[in-house]
């Protein structure tokens, strides 16, 4: 017969056993049709990729805020462009929004080392880069002839004038762009609905810009490319962040209100949803 402290005992380690912030995203991996899919996408890789999410979504509070399918979904995104989520390596990620009707959702976000991938997997380009331009290196810009002329031995500071992007095609043509700290700045104020990006990483932001704008105006643009475009600036509308952390850049003017960000707000952990299958087919149904 049990006594009394051990059922007090039992009942205490039954109240204590809190469920994992990860548990959610995980009943979603687990599940038969999301590992298909997966390694339908990266074959082998699937696995590592899968755990990275679950990763990312332990790692980032505000990700917990969002509805675990939208993680998924934006996560798939990359799996099909085969970019790694990391937010270290910065060639895409997954990033926390509010949409108009209030809903924490999570996002799929291109980033400029992305874009290069992109590129150079098409095999059309011989060259492309982008870089920062410092206090006395620029010697002579023409936009007209695009005759750009840098001097790295004439760096007088650190101090970041603009910034230049170029690439060659395989056929020889050139495109060559340069962008003044001034230009940089009057897009960001224009297009950002957050500073907080350009606050922690500025040249990472500052060279999405240009390369961006670059290859979506003069670049060879596979369906690849045109997807992780479109995925990238698609449906931020009527959008904001929902923490700091995420940056808008787009060339698109944005019409209508969007809400503040809750910048101040601490996330809090939600209890892990159920889901059934009709959730997941959804997931497969969107795309």
């Amino acid at each position: 017969m049990a006594t009394n402290a051990s059922l007090k005992n039992q009942l205490q380690n039954s109240t204590s056993k809190t469920p994992s912030p990860t548990a959610a995203i995980k009943s979603i991996l687990d599940s038969p049709s999301i590992k298909k899919r997966f390694e339908e996408i990266l074959d082998k890789r699937a696995p590592q990729f899968m755990s990275s999410i679950v990763n990312l979504y332990a790692s980032d509070g505000y990700l917990q805020k969002c509805e675990p399918m939208s993680v998924i979904s934006s996560a798939m995104v990359a799996a099909t462009l085969d970019l790694p989520i990391d937010k270290n390596l910065g060639y895409a990620w997954v990033v926390p929004y509010k949409d108009k009707s209030g809903r924490q959702i999570a996002q799929f976000q291109l980033g400029y080392k992305g874009y290069i991938q992109l590129a150079l997997r098409t095999a059309k380009y011989k060259a492309i880069n982008v870089i920062e331009v410092h206090e006395g290196e620029l010697q002579k810009w023409n936009p007209l002839t695009e005759e750009l002329v840098i001097d790295f031995e004439k760096k007088k500071s650190d101090a970041i004038i603009g910034y230049a992007g170029y690439f060659e095609l395989i056929n020889g043509f050139r495109k060559t762009v340069y962008w003044t700290k001034e230009q940089i700045e009057a897009h960001r104020k224009k297009f950002s609905k957050s500073d907080f990006g350009w606050k922690n990483d500025y040249d990472a932001m500052a060279k999405k810009t240009v390369i961006r704008n670059m290859l979506s105006k003069w670049g060879i643009l596979s369906i690849e490319m045109q997807q992780a475009y479109n995925e990238d600036i698609e449906k931020q509308e009527n959008q904001s962040s929902d923490t700091d952390q995420v940056v808008i850049d787009t060339d698109f003017q944005v019409v209508g209100n969007v809400p503040d960000s809750e910048q101040d707000e601490q996330p809090e952990r939600q209890q892990p949803q159920e889901f059934d299958q009709s959730d997941i087919d959804s997931l497969f149904d969107a795309k």
